[in-house]
């Protein structure tokens, strides 16, 4: 969504404590890999479990086929932390405890009604509630998985071409317009930039002393 802001790492870890109830695992499993594969959520929705559970094991490279991404241009192949992998084993535990079978092309995260996949206003209505017993503020949608990944790749690498590429971009000017300024790095540069009150009060006794050496 059009202006949806990116969350902190606290802001993150407080909406994955707020999902309950019987598809609690399979929505937290749904943030917590948008967090950090970065897709969009209608490649989110597209995925099956083939494509995240492989060898037994989940994927650590994730490939966007070409057919789910947005126009339908290029694959894209994303690296999975070990967040994205323990909600894919998470969620693989759950597929197996809810269906008793693990079929690769069923939807990774299907829906209560049918057994399709989850809509897009399906999962809007699911992060919105979690968002809101977080207690967060701001304009939050589905897209502030995609750009908190955005945010967090590029304050790790500080390459803006390299975060192009893992999500997807045509366009750098496209990447440019999800990064804003991290206030977590506002934050540690405020603290840089504090008077140390050791030093000044080191400071100010020896200047003391000088004044009183001076004759008026």
């Amino acid at each position: 969504m059009k202006g949806a802001r990116p969350l902190s790492n606290d802001e993150i870890l407080l909406v994955s404590l707020e999902f309950s109830g019987t598809y609690a695992i399979r929505n937290r499993s749904l943030f917590m890999l948008g967090v950090s594969v970065g897709g969009r959520i209608s490649e989110l929705l597209a995925l099956t479990i083939g494509d995240v559970w492989q060898n037994h094991q989940p994927v650590k490279d994730l490939l966007f086929e070409k057919d789910i991404v947005k126009g339908k241009e290029t694959a894209r192949m994303v690296p999975v932390n070990t967040d994205g992998r323990k909600a894919i084993t998470d969620l693989i535990d759950w597929h197996f405890g809810q269906y008793s079978t693990l079929d690769p092309m069923r939807p990774l995260f299907v829906s209560r009604q049918g057994g399709g996949a989850l809509t897009r206003g399906q999962a809007h209505k699911i992060l919105e509630a979690a968002f809101e017993k977080a207690g967060l503020n701001g304009k939050l949608a589905t897209h502030s998985m995609r750009k908190s990944y955005a945010q967090r790749m590029y304050d790790a690498m500080g390459d803006i071409y390299a975060v192009k590429e893992v999500l997807g971009h045509q366009s750098v000017e496209t990447t440019k317009k999800y990064l804003g300024v991290s206030y977590q790095k506002l934050q540690r540069a405020s603290d840089t930039i504090a008077v140390k009150r050791e030093v000044n009060k080191t400071f100010c006794i020896t200047r003391c002393r000088t004044s009183q050496m001076i004759p008026s």
